[in-house]
């Protein structure tokens, strides 16, 4: 199956993940539709990538923000294809810290955030009785780890929510997936917040591609685009891309 005139919706695609992904299929022939919070990454990526690519501004955990978004695809691009939801932050710590702020931002991004994209996206999808929508998720929604139960808590969520969506909307056509990274060298470290942690993971994060201790952006951009290239009969439930050297 062809990228070429795809309609794909991607949140959090002003860097990391979501840039390189967005790069990738546009490279492909796709038509991408940007969302996140910094619009000037949001115009240079759009302006880099050129008329296949158009942006609005998105906080995911505005709903209205979000419909926003999937109603720019449809009016410049008359579909929504495929939804990316990548937009995620990671703070870590102990549960002993009670850092009750942070933990009701990850519930708000990394839930809500991907609750809000399909709740919006749906009815579009249903209409044309075909869709795919993914999910980054993370290799922390399969493994439990000290100092991450929350972030690993939204992650295992999102696990569930994306089997419930291929269990309930098969019927319609639309199908989903789930992306789960290691270790990625992206701008979400900067959200963990812990030092000491970040010191750590900011030393994986340096290391050369020959040790095999952390991946690049175009390395999950690579499993998006297989997801999104196959044949409507085929569903791809889980990716897990892990640096080959990674323990856990």
């Amino acid at each position: 199956m062809s990228i070429k005139g795809k309609v794909v919706v991607i949140t959090g695609a002003s860097s990391g993940i979501g840039a390189a992904t967005a790069k990738l299929l546009a490279a492909k022939g796709a038509k991408v539709v940007l969302g996140a919070r910094r619009e000037e990454r949001l115009q240079a990526l759009s302006q880099a990538i050129g008329d296949n690519a158009v942006y609005q501004v998105t906080d995911v955990t505005d709903r209205q923000q979000v419909r926003a978004l999937i109603d720019l695809a449809v009016s410049k691009f008359g579909r929504v294809d495929v939804l990316y939801n990548n937009a995620g932050t990671m703070p870590q710590g102990n549960l002993s810290d009670r850092e009750y702020d942070k933990w009701q931002m990850m519930l708000n991004v990394n839930i809500m955030g991907v609750l809000n994209g399909i709740g919006e996206v749906l009815p579009i999808m249903q209409k044309q009785h075909d869709g795919l929508i993914i999910a980054t998720d993370s290799v922390a929604g399969h493994v439990v780890y000290p100092a991450s139960a929350v972030y690993n808590g939204t992650k295992y969520a999102v696990r569930a929510i994306m089997e419930g969506l291929r269990q309930e909307e098969k019927g319609h056509g639309i199908r989903s997936t789930i992306v789960s990274p290691g270790a990625v060298r992206t701008e979400l470290v900067n959200t963990i917040g812990n030092t000491q942690i970040q010191a750590g993971i900011s030393e994986l994060m340096n290391a050369d591609d020959r040790q095999g201790l952390a991946l690049n952006p175009e390395d999950i951009a690579n499993a998006v685009l297989f997801a999104i290239d196959q044949p409507k009969h085929v569903a791809i439930s889980e990716v897990l891309v892990r640096p080959a050297q990674q323990e856990v």
